[in-house]
């Protein structure tokens, strides 16, 4: 994965060496550029939910509108996971796609291919929530199809 990428020709650099993620591309640039070579882009969940970055970076929203978003992270702010996803989904019009960003997408590109998804043969690792005044209220936990909170 690459870091902090700013401009295309840092993208390319990173593709020649094989980088398949990029996290937090700070420029709408890097961003197109990542989209361009194959490179799936990861965005943290607090700048999602604050409404941008701390540092002046791209927003991650603004890549969600572009559809250069494909992966929210914790970053620095774990409980921002669950908020920046169902922000997504409503953005977005399609819950499942935002859902996915924190579940199926990050688990396919990284090779883990018993999780991140719902069907038979999977780990079962689910949370239940709903969607209280646009925030989401976690419910109970399953890790393996057992509940554990």
């Amino acid at each position: 994965a690459s870091h902090d990428d700013t401009t295309a020709e840092q993208v390319a650099t990173s593709h020649g060496h094989g980088v398949r993620l990029a996290e937090f591309p700070t420029t709408r640039e890097a961003a197109e550029a990542c989209h361009a070579q194959d490179i799936a882009t990861i965005m943290g969940a607090p700048n999602l939910v604050r409404g941008g970055s701390h540092s002046g970076n791209v927003a991650a929203r603004e890549l969600a509108e572009l559809d250069l978003l494909d992966i929210l992270s914790s970053d620095y702010v774990p409980a921002a996971l669950l908020l920046g996803a169902v922000q997504l989904g409503e953005l977005w019009g399609d819950m499942a796609r935002g859902l996915a960003t924190v579940t199926r997408t990050p688990a396919h590109h990284v090779g883990l291919t018993d999780r991140g998804e719902i069907a038979l043969g999977m780990r079962a690792d689910l949370i239940e929530f709903e969607v209280m005044k646009d925030a989401p209220i976690l419910r109970s936990v399953y890790a393996m199809g057992k509940r554990v909170a």
